[in-house]
């Protein structure tokens, strides 16, 4: 385990020990075996403790938005949302943990609404993008990045709340509807199909056009 696990570790079991006011970087890093400088190495403040992969998460969403094409753009926004939920999903006891933290730590609940507007910013950029970077489609693209991360956090408060015990399908159904309201089709009809897959999404498509009908070298939403 490197050093900046064994922090986090420690600085998760001593928050919910003690709570957060009461745990000093020096509980921290006596529980964890280093010392100061390693921590400050790996976080700038206690608080950063809290969210040590927000930057990694923002990044990975970065990479999987940019990976898209005009076709899969919309499968790319479902599944860079996705990352962040299986994130949360595989934390476990830790993401309840900071949960609880953020519900009752003000300058947590603060930094978390911040990371939300990160979260926010990158996909109404890139949507924008997608949907051709024009004056007339900026509204479209903030009102739909909007609705991604709103989405996305109703699933994901559930699940913290012991509300839902198959979070990953309400999320497919909530994405689903989100993505629904934002699509777009010539005959005023819009055909909305979530699935996960190993494979390329380039390579599934023609496939998934043939379901639905559509020709394989038909134009990419929006």
């Amino acid at each position: 385990m490197s050093a900046k696990d064994r922090l986090t570790e420690a600085a998760f079991a001593l928050f919910a020990e003690r709570g957060y006011d009461q745990t000093t970087v020096d509980d921290i890093t006596e529980r964890a075996g280093v010392g100061r400088t390693t921590f400050f190495r790996a976080f700038r403040t206690k608080e950063d403790v809290i969210f040590p992969d927000h930057e990694v998460l923002l990044r990975a969403i970065d990479e999987r938005l940019r990976g898209s094409t005009g076709r899969t753009a919309l499968i790319a926004v479902t599944e860079g949302a996705r990352l962040v939920l299986r994130h949360y999903l595989a934390e476990g006891e830790r993401a309840l943990t900071r949960y609880r933290l953020t519900r009752s730590v003000p300058a947590l609940r603060d930094r978390e609404v911040a990371g939300v507007q990160q979260y926010h910013r990158l996909f109404r950029g890139f949507l924008h993008q997608w949907m051709g970077g024009g004056a007339d489609t900026a509204l479209r693209a903030e009102l739909m990045a909007g609705a991604v991360v709103t989405a996305h956090n109703h699933v994901l408060r559930r699940w913290l709340r012991g509300q839902s015990s198959a979070p990953e399908e309400e999320f497919d159904a909530a994405m689903a509807e989100t993505v629904g309201l934002f699509t777009r089709a010539d005959d005023g009809e819009a055909s909305i199909v979530v699935f996960r897959t190993k494979q390329d999404l380039d390579a599934v498509l023609p496939d998934l056009k043939r379901i639905l009908g559509a020709p394989a070298d038909g134009a990419a939403p929006g």
